[in-house]
């Protein structure tokens, strides 16, 4: 997971190592000496996170961290504090400026790139987001600028999954002081399944899961509420005991915001929930930004999807920020196999069915953060950032099958209507290339798909390079 980290210390050698073992991990490693510099460098190179000292001169850790965190430009930027620091009150405190991570070192490396994985997830999802607002702005809808600043923490909506009496009791009086509702649901078992659904169905803000036993019953349910739409992007907080780090570390890995370790602290608890609800508000406001000012003019009335000119003008911002950030970009050109012999057996009305039924299919399989859009006619369009050509190459062929394993629309007959896709995949590893290019030589490839047979996925060829079926999908 390539990104962009910013090492704030007043200390060379802690740097030195710190940025040693980042650079280990194949990440761009910028550094700052105070925080004056590094309020610049997060303005001018916009990292995707920020490892960030205390006890600096002029101005300390907490200050820098308060200041990103008030402008909204820089505000979605992770800040993890890694400092000497130990007492409660100072971890405190660093939440409650808005850090998203607070670690006293030493830190262990797996506890460190843990967090740090985590958290550029999280950043990465925000990002797209915040470029499809940019993108509606570009197209003359104004937006409420003040959406953008993350608004209180009180009142919000908890879901506890919890088995415990005394520690449920003890929740629900922490989070009385911001006059939150908590409901309190059983710790998985049996009724694992009616548990994902009651949490699905409730529009929480936080979802907080306490780890009980050795069992993996609460990683699995945690890993389910991440295979949801519902709940994809809802934040989750586990509390777990010393003897569960290792899971609690996984759990990061699947998905999980946040943990805390038993005993309970009450401040710290508070702050942690307080900085979980803060993000999903901002994270909704971005949402409901985007789609107050969607329009007619930018979707596609019959799909559902986003339409051309939406996405020309999406994709040209997109592959402007690739190329700054030296990350690949990849497009998906789809086209329905023998569509109009579909329209000719079928009439239109049943067309139109089959065209819904392909786009739904579409928009489920590939990433949050990935653009589907009709591009016209029975042609459809998935820009996919910060992606390798392997790995467009393997969501491509899952899209394909994903299509043609059942019936795509209904019809009096028992067997309902059957389409295929041929598809084809073109990436900008360089930065190089103009959007019209781009959708070109994927739309070539796409021609060589149908002239093989349709139903398959063919990439533009790439010399010295051989694609593998069998990408990982990560």
């Amino acid at each position: 997971m390539p990104a962009r980290i910013l090492i704030v210390d007043d200390m060379l050698p802690s740097i030195k190592v710190l940025a040693a073992k980042l650079s280990g991990e194949y990440y761009d490693v910028l550094t700052a000496p105070d925080g004056r510099s590094a309020l610049d460098m997060v303005g001018d190179q916009e990292p995707d996170l920020v490892l960030l000292d205390v006890m600096m001169p002029g101005m300390d850790g907490f200050e820098v961290c308060r200041r990103i965190k008030d402008a909204p430009a820089t505000t979605h930027i992770p800040v993890v504090m890694v400092t000497a620091l130990s007492d409660t009150a100072d971890r405190v405190r660093g939440l409650e400026a808005g850090a998203d991570d607070f670690l006293t070192k030493p830190v262990s490396d797996d506890m460190l790139f843990a967090r740090i994985r985590s958290l550029i997830r999280m950043k990465r999802m925000l990002d797209q987001w915040r470029m499809r607002e940019e993108t509606t702005l570009k197209l003359g809808f104004p937006l409420d600028r003040d959406v953008v600043v993350i608004d209180g923490t009180g009142s919000a909506r908890i879901m506890l999954i919890d088995d415990s009496p005394i520690e449920t009791s003890n929740i629900r009086r922490v989070l009385s002081r911001d006059h939150d509702s908590v409901t309190v649901l059983p710790n998985t078992g049996p009724n694992a399944g009616s548990v994902v659904d009651k949490v699905a169905k409730a529009d929480a803000d936080v979802l907080i899961v306490g780890i009980a036993d050795e069992s993996e019953d609460a990683l699995r349910l945690c890993s389910q509420f991440r295979s949801r739409e519902e709940t994809r992007l809802l934040p989750i907080l586990l509390i777990g005991g010393e003897e569960n780090m290792d899971r609690l570390l996984k759990a990061l890995e699947l998905g999980v915001n946040d943990f805390i370790l038993r005993p309970l602290d009450d401040e710290e608890f508070l702050a942690r929930v307080r900085t979980q609800v803060r993000r999903k508000r901002y994270q909704d406001r971005l949402h409901a930004n985007f789609l107050h000012s969607l329009s007619l003019a930018l979707t596609d009335s019959l799909t559902g999807l986003h339409n051309r000119r939406y996405l020309n003008t999406h994709l040209e911002a997109v592959m402007q920020r690739m190329a700054n950030t030296e990350k690949p970009l990849c497009l998906l050109m789809i086209d329905i196999d023998h569509f109009k012999s579909t329209n000719d057996s079928h009439g239109h009305a049943i067309g139109d069915k089959a065209l819904c039924g392909v786009a739904q299919r579409i928009a489920r399989n590939v990433r949050g953060f990935d653009l589907a859009a009709r591009y016209g006619g029975e042609e459809f369009v998935v820009v996919m950032p910060d992606t390798s050509l392997e790995v467009a190459v393997a969501v491509a062929e899952r899209l394909r099958a994903k299509i043609a394993e059942r019936p795509i629309a209904e019809t009096d007959s028992k067997e309902g209507v059957w389409v295929t896709v041929s598809i084809g995949v073109a990436a900008d590893e360089s930065g190089g290339a103009t959007s019209e290019a781009l959708l070109k030589r994927a739309d070539e490839a796409l021609y060589q798909a149908k002239n093989a047979g349709r139903n398959q996925v063919i990439p533009e060829p790439r010399e010295g390079t051989r694609i593998s079926w069998e990408a990982d999908l990560v």
